[in-house]
């Protein structure tokens, strides 16, 4: 039985699917949670900022109401926006819709205006609404408030934003850290921890592939692989206990099988054997009686003319049959040097006797072809080809018989047989070398086949260990056979050798 071919995977393991799978689900979770936690940290930080920043409108305030406008403004270094002021802090008074001082402190408690460009930034914000954010030209983001002084003007206090976004900045990059080693660690921990899941699949699958390359379409298949250490309670257990009694049922079927398979071919060799004795007493007889030549009707010698012929086809068939029963008990056939060149000259020459119309070319190697196996079935392997060819093939067909030393395979032997017939039908050719394979009208026929010629050369040939194909298109059909080799050389067989394309 030809072994299945291999089916390659059209995407990942299902344990790195599962792996990815755990993965990604634990990715999505984390990033969940790191923005869930990234927006709480930011509402907090800018609630607090919210907080400071009414804190240092009221101390602007405060400082406003002791230099209101038109008195003498504070020196640089003064107490412009109040005692108390964080660095970075904004603070811009506003009269009749005109920015009329802005200021920011710095470093050493001094104060620097700010950029007009910026002012109608300020102007934007609206006294007594919610603090907002807003992105100043030199200086960055801003968060502000508005408030109206006692005297009508508006006061706007900002306070920087760079330090909440530092702090958010922050927490960001380690959580995209903590959460990298984490799908790190998860990754290498759900490998190990899902291959060991998984090994009992890998039984299964294990014990599956070894049952799929037995060969159970013939002989005696002693099917024990079974998985082990099987576990009802999970699903992968489940599988396996269910392939295992999947394989007891399949090893009964293959046992009743091989019994009865047992029973026929003895049958067929019982009654093979009994059959020749009559059968040759059949053509006996029918000789004897054509002995008596003109006393013999004319009517009578034609039917004993046909009980011979008949008697004699069916002995050979009895023959084939008994050689292919004893092939399939496995009797162990000769070992001895076999001369391939000598063979295949003598079947070429008998079948040009038996088929004169047809025209028989030999292609030979210069040295003679020697391998070990039994030379009376080799020699019945080359007779039921050239058989073949002769009787599925017109008059005037070409059939050229080949013979080669491989230099592998050990110094074994390569026969082929082509012939230039109108080929063999495409749906037959798999079935070519069963036994009672007959084919089709293309194929005529001179005579009468048995359909076991073919059968005999697979079987006699699979029993020296080596193979037979055949390919054939219109006009062009080869059987090949490979026979190993037996450790014998050249110089160990006779020389005659024919040159390549000998006619016979």
């Amino acid at each position: 039985m030809r072994a299945p071919a291999p089916v390659r995977s059209q995407g990942r393991t299902l344990r790195a699917r599962l792996v990815a799978t755990v993965l990604i689900l634990l990715a999505l979770a984390c990033a969940v949670i790191g923005v869930v936690t990234a927006l709480a940290l930011r509402q907090s930080l800018i609630g607090q900022l919210d907080d400071d920043l009414r804190s240092a409108t009221q101390r602007f305030a405060h400082s406003a109401m002791q230099h209101p406008p038109g008195s003498q403004p504070p020196p640089p270094s003064g107490d412009y926006l109040g005692p108390g002021q964080v660095l970075g802090t904004l603070g811009a008074r506003i009269q009749d819709g005109q920015v009329v001082g802005a200021r920011v402190s710095n470093r050493g408690g001094e104060y620097q205006a700010l950029d007009p460009m910026d002012y109608p930034a300020l102007l934007a914000v609206r006294p007594g609404a919610h603090p907002v954010s807003v992105s100043l030209s030199n200086l960055g983001s801003y968060r502000m408030a508005a408030v109206t002084a006692p005297d009508g003007s508006t006061l706007v206090v900002g306070l920087p934003e760079a330090r909440s976004h530092d702090v958010l900045n922050e927490l960001v990059t380690i959580e995209l850290v903590v959460i990298g080693l984490t799908l790190l660690g998860a990754g290498v921990a759900g490998a190990v921890l899902v291959r060991r899941e998984l090994r009992p699949l890998e039984r299964v699958a294990e014990t599956a592939a070894k049952v799929s390359a037995l060969p159970l379409d013939r002989g005696e298949v002693e099917l024990v692989e079974r998985v082990p250490n099987v576990d009802p309670a999970t699903e992968v257990g489940q599988v396996g206990a269910a392939l295992n009694r999947m394989l007891d049922n399949v090893g009964g079927a293959l046992e009743a099988r091989q019994e009865s398979e047992m029973r026929l071919r003895q049958f067929i060799a019982d009654a093979s054997h009994e059959l020749r004795t009559p059968l040759a007493a059949i053509r006996g007889y029918a000789e004897l009686t054509r002995r008596d030549g003109p006393a013999v009707p004319r009517d009578t010698a034609y039917a004993l003319i046909r009980i011979s012929s008949q008697a004699e086809r069916m002995t050979t068939l009895v023959e084939d049959l008994l050689l292919l029963a004893r092939l399939d008990a496995g009797r162990p056939l000769e070992r001895a040097p076999v001369d391939l060149t000598r063979l295949v000259l003598d079947a070429v020459s008998d079948a040009h006797a038996a088929g004169p119309g047809h025209r028989w070319q030999l292609a030979l190697p210069d040295e003679p072809v020697t391998i070990l196996g039994d030379g009376s079935r080799l020699a019945q392997v080359l007779a039921n080809l050239l058989a073949n060819a002769r009787t599925h093939t017109p008059p005037g067909t070409s059939v050229t018989v080949g013979l080669a030393q491989e230099t592998d395979n050990g110094g074994g032997a390569v026969l082929t047989v082509s012939d230039t017939g109108p080929g063999i039908p495409a749906a037959l050719l798999p079935h070519i070398f069963e036994r009672f394979a007959r084919g089709e009208k293309s194929r005529s026929r001179a005579q009468g086949s048995t359909g076991l010629g073919l059968a005999i050369v697979h079987a006699v040939v699979a029993a020296h260990r080596g193979a037979v194909g055949v390919r054939s298109v219109p006009g062009l059909t080869e059987f090949t056979v490979r026979l190993p080799g037996g450790g014998l050389g050249a110089a160990d067989a006779p020389d005659h050798a024919a040159p390549a394309g000998t006619p016979v």
